[in-house]
């Protein structure tokens, strides 16, 4: 595979102390510090939570207003142009040119990047669309794409040449079942070789493809870890009942409600507590929502969580 070179140096970014503040007065990013190392890393938080300020941050397109940012060590603030040649940079919404062919574009995008060598643009965008699985549509233009093919080619042009360091921002959002199959596909391809950032909304996307992730809200990381000790961690205090619609109201004024569901005609709630919270609850094995969950709860009130 063209993309699957050996990587030389261990990949670390290391986010130390970062904070932010817009001109309205909001917070977006308070105090945070995180290591990535190798492999896929999961943020994961509501809207709001500030991800993309993060993200923003990492990719130098905004300038942090205390903390330092280190890829490789060297410290990117002070040298933007060092983390923009290792950077791919798939945003959440990116727009492309009308009537230009994948080819032709991502051959622009090459250019770009510094790549000067025809022959060379040449063969990494022929490899990056039959990697991407759009060779068989490299004539047609990407704004005929569909939603999944559109990312498949946002993924293609933030491979090019080579980065060390990749930032995909909600990838997933909108795809249908197949189409986000095969991105994790992808995404798991690539996070092999580089340090991948993955920052979603969507629970699912962090516990299949991220060994480490972190969890974001109100701009501070409120828990981070591996997954499945994360999940570990909640064993035995996930409880689950089926109530009725007009009992809503008074478990959440009675008990730690993180989540609720529509099931066969009654409402099916999840409750964190350390013991048998009340007659008709079943203990849970927890699943990577409660996590989630449960850490909304604990910075919201249940109301707000619910509505998520």
């Amino acid at each position: 595979m063209f993309f699957a070179e050996k990587v030389k140096h261990m990949n670390t970014l290391e986010i130390r102390n970062l904070t932010k503040t817009y001109p309205n007065d909001v917070k977006a990013l308070d105090n945070i510090s995180l290591t990535i190392s190798k492999g896929m890393f999961g943020l994961l938080g509501p809207n709001g939570a500030g991800k993309s300020s993060l993200m923003r941050t990492i990719a130098t397109l905004q300038e942090p207003d205390e903390g330092e940012v280190f890829f490789k060590n060297v410290n990117i603030h002070n040298d933007q142009d060092f983390l923009r040649k290792q950077l791919g940079y798939l945003p959440q919404d990116f727009g492309v040119y009308p009537k230009i062919s994948a080819f032709q574009l991502l051959n622009h995008l090459a250019v770009l990047k510094g790549m000067v060598s025809k022959n060379e643009r040449d063969e990494q965008v022929n490899a990056l669309l039959q990697q991407t699985n759009l060779y068989h549509v490299k004539d047609k233009s990407v704004s005929t794409f569909s939603g999944g093919m559109r990312q498949r080619f946002g993924i293609a042009q933030a491979l090019l040449g080579n980065p060390q360091l990749i930032i995909v921002d909600e990838p997933t959002a909108g795809l249908d079942p197949e189409e986000r199959n095969r991105f994790h596909d992808l995404l798991s391809e690539i996070g092999e070789q580089v340090v991948v950032i993955l920052s979603t909304h969507i629970v699912q996307d962090v516990s299949e493809l991220c060994p480490q992730m972190a969890v974001l809200m109100n701009g501070k990381v409120a828990l981070q870890g591996a997954p499945s000790q994360l999940i570990e961690d909640l064993s035995g205090k996930v409880w689950r009942k089926a109530i009725n619609r007009n009992e809503l109201h008074d478990y959440q004024q009675n008990f730690q409600v993180i989540s609720k569901r529509l099931l066969a005609g009654k409402i099916q709630i999840h409750v964190l507590a350390d013991d048998h919270p009340d007659k008709g609850f079943e203990l849970l094995q927890p699943e990577p929502e409660d996590v989630y969950f449960s850490v909304l709860f604990g910075a919201q009130s249940t109301k707000e969580v619910l509505s998520c």
